[in-house]
């Protein structure tokens, strides 16, 4: 098993999305893109507040679960502990958002 990342985005008007994938960059992406339909796409969750990296993915869906069942303040102070402004942590990465075209033609 290849290892996996436990992540925590949120919106502007506070709410929180809790969820896992082996390729952060990606997902987040994905989500700041709206190339998915659900939750976190419904609420305009696509500030990456938080995020943990595991050596397995296993573990990875594990802390995902755990989170989901621990109280909003719980999690609102874990984010804290490493993002006290809770500012949107993809920001610094310096991407550029690439459409479907743009990869396909360089």
């Amino acid at each position: 098993m290849s290892g996996g990342y436990t992540y925590i985005l949120g919106s502007v008007t506070g709410t929180l999305y809790i969820g896992v994938t082996s390729n952060l960059y990606l997902r987040v992406m994905e989500h700041k893109d709206g190339r998915f339909e659900g939750f976190a796409a419904t609420h305009d969750c696509n500030r990456l507040l938080y995020f943990e990296g595991h050596e397995d993915i296993r573990i990875s869906i594990a802390r995902e679960k755990q989170l989901k069942g621990w109280r909003r303040e719980k999690k609102l102070n874990l984010i804290s502990t490493v993002n006290p402004e809770f500012k949107d942590l993809a920001e610094t990465w310096g991407w550029k958002m690439i459409t479907v075209h743009e990869e396909m033609n360089p």
